[in-house]
């Protein structure tokens, strides 16, 4: 089942109306979310345009196994009539949002608010390029006027905007895990036995650690910091309509971007720190890619997506294999590229890649089975798909790894790990620790 808000739906005027004017002096992205209306978006990738979203124009939402196609469908309805001056590419109207990460999502604690499917067309979407700035208003079912009112009415408000330094970090004051060391080890050591019997090629485990604070947390200064320590990831943010919670983080992982017929994705599987001296940094990196363990772990996510990918491929291309360096991990890394055979919707393949092997497991369905039955907490949008798309078709999508959701003065922290025949449970513990740094640090 699938719903279709708009803020405008009362108003004269048919389809969406959309316009767009250049800023040649922008407020910096941190300060344009702090004075965004909810629910706020953000969008920064390597290679594409950062935008910050405020309000939303109409809202999509679906839930259940077929969320993909219900947000696909409506999204067609949204952009099927319309009145659109964009004045540059980038600027186009995208929907932005995501999914859950199971089909049979439970918007439990702390996902209230977020349904299996939801992407929200903002009501002002600022596109940062190079030199300057794209300001785009969007409305659904207004008049044509009116838009342009509005659009007068924030131009004059960004340019009378004023940045703030950043807040102090809140102080932690509690830590709640989700699950023991002991059950940990349980469940790991039940997934490789499984593994022995034939059951199960690999699973991806995953743990969550909420955090209470001194204070509520300010999201655009933690994605400011984010920016800084991790360029070269996604990072992003979401919110549900009411605003009252904020999904983000910055995950190095891109499910798949689609322009034109080319694809774009990759694997990311098999990790380890980082060394304290360049030197032994390289020995750490020399002995991850030799780790059968893990060369195991990424051969079998490289072949699953080259699978995944086969229906709808021309052609498919796998990259040199390598390290992908971060702050505080190192992942072995394989990009993959494809030319499609026909035109794609980016969302058909959002849902045939997802959940690739390096969040879920193999055989998917098996692996999903033993995560449900071995989590003991509901994973809601982490490990799952976020990103944009457009009315072509075309967007670009990341895993929600390295990610938090925050609400109020809580925030719930989320890593996992691959599990294959020799996995040691207490190495994929401290593998899992590793992988909240990310969010824990810009936080403490």
């Amino acid at each position: 089942m699938r719903s279709l808000r708009s803020e405008e739906a009362s108003r004269s005027g048919t389809g969406l109306v959309s316009r767009t004017t250049r800023i040649d002096a922008p407020p910096r992205p941190r300060t344009a979310l702090l004075a965004a209306d909810s629910p706020r978006t953000v969008w920064d990738a390597p290679d594409e345009p950062l935008v910050v979203g405020s309000g939303a124009a109409a809202t999509l939402s679906a839930d259940g196994a077929d969320r993909f196609a219900e947000i696909r469908a409506g999204a067609a309805e949204l952009f099927a009539t319309g009145d659109v001056h964009a004045g540059a590419v980038v600027a186009r109207p995208r929907l932005f949002g995501g999914f859950s990460f199971h089909d049979d999502h439970d918007e439990t604690s702390p996902w209230q608010g977020f349904p299996a499917a939801e992407f929200v067309l903002p009501r002002v979407q600022l596109t940062y390029g190079d030199e300057h700035a794209w300001l785009t208003v969007n409305a659904v079912n207004a008049a044509p006027d009116a838009v342009e009112r509005r659009l007068l009415d924030v131009e004059r408000s960004l340019a009378e905007s004023v940045d703030t330094p950043l807040s102090a970090r809140p102080e932690v004051v509690g830590r709640e895990r989700t699950t023991s060391i002991s059950a940990w080890r349980a469940s790991v050591t039940a997934a490789t036995d499984r593994i022995a019997a034939g059951e199960l090629r690999k699973v991806v485990l995953a743990q969550a650690l909420e955090l209470q604070l001194a204070a509520p947390l300010s999201i655009a200064d933690t994605l400011q910091r984010l920016d800084d320590t991790y360029p070269d990831c996604f990072r992003f943010l979401v919110e549900p309509t009411d605003g009252r919670a904020g999904f983000f983080g910055a995950t190095p992982e891109r499910l798949v971007g689609l322009r034109g017929r080319t694809v774009e994705t990759g694997a990311l599987a098999g990790t380890t720190g980082r060394g304290e001296t360049p030197a032994e940094d390289e020995w750490l990196a020399e002995e991850l890619l030799a780790d059968p363990k893990n060369e195991h772990e990424h051969e079998l996510v490289v072949e699953a997506i080259r699978e995944q990918l086969g229906p709808y491929a021309a052609t498919i291309g796998t990259g040199d294999r390598g390290i992908r360096r971060l702050a505080t991990v190192q992942h072995i890394e394989t990009p993959i590229t494809a030319e499609l055979a026909d035109e794609e919707h980016v969302l058909d393949l959002v849902e045939a890649l997802h959940p690739t092997p390096a969040v879920g497991g193999l055989p998917p369905d098996e692996a999903l089975s033993t995560i449900r039955e071995t989590e003991p907490f509901e994973r809601g949008w982490y490990a799952a798909p976020v990103g944009w798309f457009d009315a072509a078709g075309y967007g670009s999508f990341a895993v929600a790894l390295r990610s938090a959701i925050a609400r109020d003065d809580t925030a719930t922290l989320f890593a996992g790990v691959g599990i294959v025949g020799d996995s040691d449970p207490d190495r994929e513990w401290d593998e899992v620790q590793l992988k909240y740094r990310p969010i824990l640090d810009e936080l403490e």
